[in-house]
C-alpha cells in the first residue's frame, strides 16, 4: 500500500494532538506541519509557513503532492484556505470561509440559531459604543459581551459591574483591540459548560466524546478568560438524555441549517454548550477542533484518523469513528502573565522523564535548548480508570517539569470531582 502524505496546518497543542492521531494511522507515511512547534517536530517535518499564508500553503501542498490537509486554526479557515485548496483539486479537511462564519461572526451564528430554533441566549448587536453601553447599563449584571469576530478565545467578557462593562466595550469598540467589529450583548446564563465536538460532512454528523475545558486563568475559576487552561472527558453531570438532545437539537440542527443557508460544513463543528435550569443552550459555535479539548478527545480515537479525516474531506459516507471507553485529563502550563503580556525564551527541562503524553502548545528550540515561545506552552495529558486517577497522574507528572516562568491550575475537573464526593 502506498503510504499517504499529510499536511497539518497550525502550530499549537491542538495540531500536536492531530499530528499524533494521524501518526497512529497505518496509512500515513509522511506528515508535514506548518508551522508546527518544537514538540511537533519530533513527530512531523515542520514547514516555516504561517497558517494564514494561503498561497504558500497551497503551493507547498501541490509541490509535495499532499494527499490530505487537515486545518487546525480558525484564522486559516476564515482566510479561505479550504476554498483555495479545493479550487486547486487538493483534498482538505476544513470548512469554506463562508461556512466558517458560524465561528468568525458571532452575529451570523446568533441569527442562524434564532432562525432555525436552536436554543441559545437572547441577544442584541451593537457597533456604537454609547448605544451598547446604554443598553448594558439598563439591564441587570453580569453582562455577557462578545466581540463579533475572531479573538483567539479572548473576545468574551463577563462584566460583573458597570466599570467592567465600560472597560470591555471601550476595548472592543473604541480601541479596536481585536480589530474593527461589532459587539454582541447576550443574556447571562448559569449552569455547567461543556464542549461537544462532531465531525460534520454536510448533513452527516458524527459525535465525539464530550469534554469540559476551564477558561479562567486561576484556580476556582478566577481571573481573566484564556484560550483554556485544561480539559477532561467523562462528564458526570451530562446524562445520556442531555447528550442526545444536544446532538439532535443542536449539532445536527446546526448542520442542517448551514446546508439550508448554502454553506454546508465539512470538518469539525464545536458546540460550546451550557446545561442551564431551562435546558441545554448554545454559548458559542466554533468551526474547528477546540483547544485544549482536542488534546484530551483525540487520544480516545480507536478508528484510523486518516480514514475519518479523509472521508469527511471527500464527502464520502463512513461508518463513523469508534472511541475507547476511558477518561482523559489534561492540564495546561502557561507563561506567567498570560493571557496578558508575558516573556518568552525560558528554558524547560524534565520532559524526558514525564510518563504522560505532552502536547506542545508554544515551544521552540534555541541554541539546542527547549524554551517557552507562547502564552500556553505545554499540556500534560493522562488517561485513567476515572477522573480522579487521571488527575492524580497528570499532577504527579507535572511536578517533574522544571521551568521558572510557568504556572498552571491545580483544580482541573474540580466540578466533576466534587460531584463524585457528594
Amino acid at each position: 500500500m502506498m503510504k499517504k502524505t499529510v499536511l497539518v496546518i497550525g502550530g499549537g497543542g491542538r495540531e500536536h494532538a492531530i499530528v499524533s492521531a494521524l501518526g497512529r494511522s497505518p496509512q500515513v507515511g509522511k506528515i508535514y506541519c506548518a508551522p508546527g512547534n518544537a514538540g511537533i517536530a519530533q513527530e512531523a517535518e515542520c514547514v516555516p509557513l504561517k497558517d494564514t499564508d494561503v498561497e504558500g500553503l497551497r503551493a507547498f501542498a501541490l509541490e509535495k503532492r499532499v494527499d490530505l490537509t487537515v486545518v487546525g486554526p480558525e484564522a486559516a479557515l476564515a482566510a479561505g484556505v479550504a476554498d483555495a485548496f479545493r479550487a486547486a483539486g487538493l483534498k482538505i479537511f476544513g470548512h469554506t470561509a463562508a461556512a466558517t462564519r458560524i465561528e468568525s461572526s458571532k452575529e451570523f451564528a446568533k441569527h442562524l440559531m434564532q432562525r432555525y430554533g436552536i436554543p441559545t441566549a437572547d441577544y442584541r448587536s451593537f457597533s456604537d459604543y454609547e448605544a451598547a453601553l446604554s443598553y448594558v447599563l439598563a439591564r441587570p449584571f453580569p453582562a455577557v459581551l462578545k466581540y463579533d469576530g475572531l479573538a483567539a478565545g479572548k473576545g468574551v467578557v463577563i462584566a460583573a459591574d458597570a466599570d467592567e462593562a465600560r472597560a470591555a466595550l471601550k476595548d472592543m469598540l473604541l480601541d479596536g483591540s481585536f480589530g474593527k467589529g461589532k459587539v454582541v450583548v447576550e443574556d447571562f446564563l448559569t449552569g455547567p459548560e461543556f464542549s461537544f465536538m462532531c465531525f460534520v460532512d454536510g448533513k452527516r454528523v458524527y459525535p465525539m466524546p464530550l469534554a469540559q475545558d476551564h477558561k479562567r486563568a486561576f484556580d476556582g475559576d478566577k481571573g481573566p478568560n484564556t484560550g483554556g487552561m485544561g480539559a477532561y472527558t467523562g462528564l458526570p453531570f451530562i446524562t445520556e438524555e442531555d447528550r442526545e438532545f444536544a446532538f439532535r437539537e443542536i449539532l445536527c440542527r446546526a448542520a442542517d441549517a448551514m446546508c439550508s443557508e448554502g454553506c454546508p460544513l465539512s470538518g469539525v463543528l464545536y458546540g460550546g454548550l451550557m446545561k442551564t435550569p431551562q435546558g441545554i443552550k448554545v454559548i458559542e459555535f466554533n468551526a474547528r477542533f477546540g483547544d485544549p479539548e482536542t488534546e484530551v478527545v483525540l487520544p480516545l480515537l480507536e478508528s484510523d484518523a486518516y480514514e475519518i479525516f479523509s472521508a469527511v474531506a471527500a464527502g464520502a459516507e463512513t461508518a463513523g469513528p469508534r472511541w475507547r471507553e476511558a477518561v482523559t485529563l489534561g492540564v495546561v502550563l502557561a507563561s506567567k502573565g498570560y493571557p496578558g503580556a508575558y516573556e518568552k525564551g525560558f528554558p524547560i527541562s524534565g520532559l524526558e522523564n514525564v510518563r504522560a503524553h505532552v502536547c506542545h502548545m508554544g515551544t521552540a528550540v534555541r541554541e539546542g535548548r527547549l524554551v517557552t515561545a507562547g502564552g500556553r506552552v505545554l499540556m500534560v495529558v493522562a488517561e485513567g480508570a476515572d477522573i480522579a486517577a487521571a488527575r492524580d497522574k497528570v499532577y504527579a507528572e507535572i511536578a517533574g517539569i522544571d521551568c521558572p516562568n510557568l504556572f498552571y491550575r491545580n483544580d482541573i475537573a474540580y466540578q466533576a470531582l466534587e460531584m463524585a464526593d457528594n
